[in-house]
């Protein structure tokens, strides 16, 4: 019909009947045709509104199938703008019942972008020109995705089209916001609330719109319920359509709620709701507040969520890798967690940026959470400085100065000897000798009593030459704890060092002498440290550990002699050979003694015989030399125990021995005839 009386000779109701057997077209799936019809209708040099509406109407459904859900949008607003109640119209005469529901939802979803300006990333819609005829005059408009009023226009014929619909509520809500019609959106929004009060998205625009005018305890109820519900991703499309007033305005209420909240109680459910608050915040911050950040890691921490808390605290060291509070209040999450490593790093370098401020945070902890803030610094401290000695990697490094800023700080959180002793090491590392001593004297007094405290002064008075006064102390500290003292003696030059080796062993052997082994033993191991293990020395302390019977440790120190040995006179060899030998059958090492008392008697003979008759005696030996001999024939190795018969006989002709040298020959004769 619609093509005849198109085909007849007058021409009337042409844009009518075009936007008709469009629609036909349509319905018949002739996408092309149809699409053909509504482009004549709408760039007709007379337009006929109607018409066009309809023809707007039928290519928006048309482009829905093409994937321009944009287009789509365009389309209706454009046909809203002409006639509203024409559109209406149109949609629920011509558009079949099963794809108004696809169409409303494109709709919904397209005004909301334009709203949130995400349409594109630079927040503009893409511009639309059309030729200067028919509706171009018209479609001279702002891009939608800032034409408020468009969407609005839009939002109203889709409430229009389902009055119960809240999404479409709630879009209309938006368009009177951005328009500024603060009023008429609120009143909307309680009407849609009234209908659903568990409804998160509209409870946090209302919220909005109560804080904006100034009605702080509604907007605070509002929020509380938003809180009680837990869903705050309705924030998250919200805050796209706020003006950046507003969000400041939320911001700033939700941060001071919530410190309100926690300077109150500090029960579980106070905190929580404290989060919610700062989370709210942060949200209108754009994902991004530093100190509504801090303050929920800290809430997170309270509530034990540690690892939510160190999310936080690293949300904020991303953007701010010298943050202090983050990097403390991280340190002491890693604290709680007993992560050792963690902990002492993340304190490390807040002590580093901004002693002053870390200080009062680690004083605020309790005495056990103190105690081991500082035991783990000052261990991690003591770890660095020795190696930078050893490696002599001083002074002035930057690693130094973070060192003495860290000793000085742990010497304010605790008075405790062992962190003046390691600030003097410090100072000592860096060259600064008379800082070091006045720290040391103010910390300790003039006569410390204290071996460490005495020890270092020794140290330290060896800078003016007092060779002998800086024994005694160091000898002590050499009892009590060597790898301190070697530590220490990286502070000494080498050729005092020489001087103070020779003056250590000098007092042991006197000491020795007068059978006051226990003191003496402190001089020797001095003496040794001093010399870098001379084996002089080395001999000196295995006699005194061995009068004192503490055989394992004269053992170590025989053996680093023997292992010593490359130019030693077979003389001397001999005579440690024996000395280890009599350790190991003091410690009931037989078989070991014995192949070193053979070892010495190969050496020197006559040596041996003399050290052995001395101790432990001849006949004694022999018969530690018959076990073992016995012990390696019963085994069959027939070889090894003539050796050891043949020394034991050198060093007594046992009748023991005879005999199984005899047995020996015997059974290496019976084992020829085979």
């Amino acid at each position: 019909m619609c093509e005849q009386l198109l085909a007849a000779e007058q021409n009337t109701y042409h844009n009518t009947l075009l936007a008709l057997r469009g629609f036909c077209s349509l319905h018949a799936q002739d996408h092309c045709g149809a699409l053909q019809d509504f482009q004549r209708v709408i760039e007709h040099d007379s337009p006929h509104p109607n018409s066009c509406i309809k023809a707007l109407c039928g290519r928006g459904l048309i482009r829905i199938s093409g994937g321009s859900n944009y287009l789509t949008a365009l389309d209706y607003i454009t046909a809203c703008q002409l006639k509203l109640d024409e559109t209406i119209f149109t949609i629920k005469s011509y558009v079949p019942w099963n794809q108004r529901g696809l169409l409303l939802k494109v709709l919904q979803e397209e005004g909301q972008m334009m709203l949130q300006k995400k349409r594109y990333p630079d927040g503009s819609s893409v511009s639309f020109q059309k030729k200067q005829t028919g509706l171009g005059t018209f479609l001279t408009l702002k891009p939608p995705s800032r034409d408020a009023p468009g969407v609005f226009q839009l939002a109203s014929l889709l409430v229009e089209l389902d009055s119960s619909d809240e999404t479409s509520q709630i879009l209309c809500a938006d368009a009177l916001y951005q328009m500024g019609r603060g009023e008429e959106a609120h009143k909307m929004l309680s009407l849609a609330l009234s209908r659903n009060p568990q409804r998160a998205p509209v409870l946090a625009r209302l919220a909005l719109l109560q804080l904006k005018r100034g009605c702080v305890y509604d907007g605070n109820q509002l929020l509380r319920r938003l809180i009680r519900i837990g869903d705050s991703s309705c924030l998250l499309p919200i805050l796209d359509i706020f003006q950046d007033e507003d969000r400041k305005l939320l911001q700033s209420h939700c941060r001071w709620r919530a410190l309100a909240i926690l300077k109150g109680k500090q029960e579980g459910a106070a905190i929580r709701e404290a989060i919610a608050h700062l989370s709210f915040a942060i949200l209108a911050a754009g994902g991004y507040a530093e100190d509504c950040l801090l303050t929920r890691a800290r809430c997170y921490g309270r509530l034990g969520q540690m690892k939510t808390a160190i999310f936080d605290f690293n949300a904020v060291l991303k953007e701010d890798p010298r943050n202090v509070q983050a990097l403390s209040g991280r340190g002491f999450v890693h604290l709680a967690l007993r992560q050792q490593k963690e902990a002492v790093q993340d304190l490390a370098s807040a002590l580093k940026v901004e002693a002053g401020a870390v200080i009062p945070a680690i004083l605020s902890l309790k005495p056990e959470s103190q105690g081991l803030v500082t035991g783990w610094l000052l261990q991690h401290g003591r770890a660095i400085l020795t190696k930078l000695v050893a490696t002599k990697d001083l002074p002035g490094g930057e690693t130094l100065m973070d060192l003495l800023t860290m000793a000085k700080a742990l010497t304010k959180i605790c008075r405790a000897a062992q962190h003046h002793i390691f600030y003097t090491d410090v100072l000592m590392a860096n060259g600064e000798h008379q800082e070091a001593l006045e720290h040391l004297q103010e910390a300790f007094g003039h006569h410390p009593a204290e071996d460490f405290a005495r020890a270092r002064l020794a140290v330290l008075q060896l800078q003016s030459r007092n060779v002998a006064g800086a024994a005694a102390p160091l000898s002590v500290l050499a009892r009590r704890d060597e790898k301190d003292l070697a530590f220490l003696l990286n502070f000494v030059d080498p050729k005092q060092q020489q001087h103070l080796a020779q003056a250590a062993a000098q007092e042991g052997k006197v000491l020795m002498k007068g059978h006051d082994h226990e003191q003496a033993l402190g001089y020797h191991s001095l003496a040794v440290l001093a010399s870098r293990a001379s084996p002089r020395y080395l001999r000196r302390r295995a006699a005194c550990l061995t009068h004192l019977k503490k055989y394992e440790k004269a053992l170590k120190d025989m053996e680093k002699v023997i292992q010593g040995h490359g130019c030693s006179s077979p003389k001397t060899r001999a005579g440690d050979h024996c000395c280890q030998g009599f350790l190991l059958l003091a410690l009931a090492r037989e078989e070991a003694a014995v192949q070193h008392y053979m070892e010495a008697l190969q050496l020197d003979e006559p040596l041996a015989l003399g050290t052995i008759t001395n101790c432990p005696g001849r006949e004694s030996l022999t018969q530690t030399f018959h076990r073992i001999a016995q012990w390696n024939f019963e085994k069959q190795r027939y070889e090894e125990a003539w050796k050891i018969t043949d020394y034991g006989l050198k060093i007594d002709k046992s009748s023991e021995l005879q005999k199984l040298r005899a047995r020996l020959k015997r059974e290496a004769s019976s084992c020829s005839i085979h």
